[in-house]
């Protein structure tokens, strides 16, 4: 079993062209033996994952949206899906916005900026649609030893304030508003404040307090 893994490493590899390390999707979870990767890593298009026996991988891709659920083999990420090779994979479309899972500085600004004139300009007019999360609770990327400030931009609401130290960061760069028992309110609009920086986005309106996947709720600040 061991060289048949060997050799399909091999076609991988020699398949494979050198990739940009751009993340092409998150490791949701990592049961059992997993050569190369930990809950929570981002993995790139070309990055080579061996399955040990019982052991599973879960991934979320940024682009597509797709969940997947591996067992065993080896596993090669793409763009969109991975290919897998003598083993099993579970594939699921799940609700995310590929602009909140890479939402820059630059964006939010623009998408902030012109909603604000669609309102200014004609009042019956549709503002422009923000980046969106799909569950109450984000999952926030940014820098330990920063101050993250959520505000609601669409109504009255409590601001939050946290200080992201190191020990409370999953991973040491996300902090999981699930795992410190906070929520925003669906259907709201909110702005994401680390320091100087300010980032636009909205809970979709029929977004739960449920259990939700990490794409659908992820938010890059950093």
């Amino acid at each position: 079993m061991k060289s048949l893994i060997g050799a399909v490493v091999g076609a991988f590899c020699v398949a494979t062209p050198a990739l940009a390390e751009t993340p092409a999707a998150i490791v949701e979870d990592v049961q059992g033996k997993v050569d190369g990767i930990a809950f929570m890593d981002y993995v790139a298009p070309g990055k080579i994952i061996k399955l040990g026996p019982k052991a599973s991988v879960t991934l979320s891709y940024l682009k597509s949206c797709v969940r997947e659920t591996i067992s065993e083999g080896v596993v090669l990420v793409g763009a969109e899906q991975s290919t897998v090779q003598l083993g099993e994979v579970k594939r699921d479309k799940v609700p995310c916005d590929t602009n909140a899972a890479k939402l820059s500085e630059r964006e939010a600004n623009q998408s902030a900026a012109t909603t604000f004139r669609t309102m200014r300009s004609d009042a019956k007019a549709e503002p422009a649609k923000l980046p969106t999360i799909y569950g109450v609770a984000p999952l926030v990327q940014a820098k330990s030893g920063s101050t993250l400030v959520i505000e609601r931009t669409d109504g009255k609401e409590p601001s939050i304030t946290m200080p992201l130290k190191n020990e409370i960061m999953v991973g040491g760069k996300f902090y999981d508003f699930a795992k410190a028992g906070k929520s925003l309110t669906p259907g709201g609009s909110y702005i994401a404040i680390l320091g100087a920086k300010r980032y636009a986005f909205q809970v979709d309106s029929s977004a739960t307090s449920s259990p939700t996947p990490i794409v659908g709720r992820l938010l890059r600040l950093e």
